[in-house]
């Protein structure tokens, strides 16, 4: 059975322009980056901003092509599929924002937010639109009132019910969820990741789950990326990633997660420096001028993803044994 969704050697590039006279510069947002998701399960990405977390979501949402590297959704190539077949694509990845506020139309009612997708993606009439979205409603927690209210009558947590149920009109395989709950309160929260797993296994889905809240991922995601500046310096399944990480840079993250339990201190790994630049990354690994273990090698050659203890990690300290 083929994946929902498989990124081979994923990589986006813009032009930048530097100046009247200086020309253009190459931003490599995203270099190299792979992965397969089965369906029904969930692949959390993180990493600090300006990692490459939003141009990967932009690229799954096919609202962006790769600048080479394939993306195949349900065994179809993407970057060769023709409109038609794009278009088919599209309605099979959906995604979820942030700001559940800014993503939903202030001019329209809950019931015309949710029936637009079915007026421009099917040929369902009106009354059979009218069922299906009081239908959605029901499924994610909505009262029938809420119909006919505007988005600025309810309250953050209801809004990203909102969407959710927005974003599942069109029975997608994939959801991408950027930053679902980080603008919820934590009670909140709770209650909007555990309705994200009720229709998770209700209705087979698969997300990708794009997060800065480590506490979070760890409750919700199977597998973990972890990119930086571009590319995916470790990713494995979640208890592996959180037990026993091996890349320095998935270190650091991890130790900068507080701990509830006040009988467990932490050793806090503090990185020195700022993230360089996309548009001018340091030769051979990137992480090198922040990583207290890099040496010649690091500063000279790029390091490949290999295989150990069950998860892939991109690091020369690692591969040769000097990190363990």
């Amino acid at each position: 059975m083929a994946p929902v969704v498989e990124a081979v050697d994923l990589a986006r590039h813009y032009q930048e322009r530097q100046g009247l006279f200086a020309g253009n510069k190459t931003l490599k947002a995203l270099r190299g980056v792979g992965f397969s998701m089965p369906a029904g399960r969930t692949l959390a990405v993180v990493g600090e901003s300006g990692c490459g977390k939003s141009t990967l979501a932009r690229l799954v949402t096919l609202i962006e092509r790769p600048t080479s590297g394939t993306l195949r959704l349900d065994g179809i190539d993407a970057g060769t599929a023709d409109k038609s077949t794009l278009r088919e694509l599209r309605r099979k990845v959906q995604i979820v924002f942030q700001d559940p506020y800014g993503s939903l139309n202030p001019r329209k009612k809950v019931g015309a937010i949710l029936e637009e997708t079915l007026a421009i993606n099917t040929p369902m009439d009106a009354a059979e639109r009218a069922v299906a979205a009081r239908e959605m409603m029901a499924r994610v927690g909505l009262r029938p009132e809420f119909y006919d209210r505007y988005p600025h009558m309810f309250s953050g947590g209801q809004r990203q019910r909102i969407a959710i149920a927005r974003a599942l009109m069109l029975s997608p395989r994939l959801v991408v969820l950027d930053e679902p709950v980080s603008a919820l309160d934590v009670s909140i929260q709770a209650q909007v990741l555990n309705l994200l797993a009720d229709l998770q296994a209700e209705l087979n889905l698969t997300y990708l789950f794009i997060s800065h809240d480590l506490s979070v991922v760890r409750h919700f995601a199977d597998e973990v990326m972890v990119m930086y500046l571009g590319r995916a310096v470790e990713q494995g399944p979640r208890e592996a990633i959180f037990s026993s990480p091996r890349h320095p840079y998935t270190r650091a993250l991890l130790s900068s997660t507080p701990i509830a339990d006040p009988r467990r201190r932490g050793e806090r790994i503090k990185l020195v420096g700022e993230l360089p630049s996309p548009l001018n990354p340091p030769p051979g690994c990137a992480f090198h001028p922040r990583c207290a273990y890099a040496n010649e090698r690091c500063l000279a050659e790029f390091p490949e993803n290999f295989n150990v203890e069950g998860r892939l990690v991109a690091c020369h300290g690692v591969e040769e044994g000097r990190i363990g």
